[in-house]
């Protein structure tokens, strides 16, 4: 969300001339926001419920990451399963142990 132009067309795959545009940015702002408000929900989630109610939402959590990163790494860029899809599986996995 606060990288520049450079960093983000680095990150995303993207030319670097097509990362610079003003619509561009701003997409890139807003999926920033949604990530880091997710993230925050994932923290906070821990310190608000505990017993099989933390399970079940932290299941729910991470079952959305996953899906939401197949989608980028199928849409945006492969690095994104590794980045995304890889950690939300094994966290899914472990929940379940």
């Amino acid at each position: 969300m606060f990288a520049g132009p450079h960093t983000q067309s680095q990150a995303f795959d993207m030319p670097f001339d097509f990362v610079k545009q003003p619509n561009t940015r701003i997409a890139l702002a807003n999926q920033g926001i949604y990530n880091g408000a997710l993230g925050l929900l994932i923290i906070s989630t821990l310190f608000f419920f505990s017993g099989t109610t933390l399970l079940t939402i932290m299941r729910l959590l991470m079952l959305f990451v996953m899906i939401v990163g197949a989608y980028g790494g199928l849409t945006v860029t492969k690095k994104i399963f590794g980045l995304q899809l890889l950690p939300a599986t094994i966290v899914f996995i472990l929940l379940f142990l």
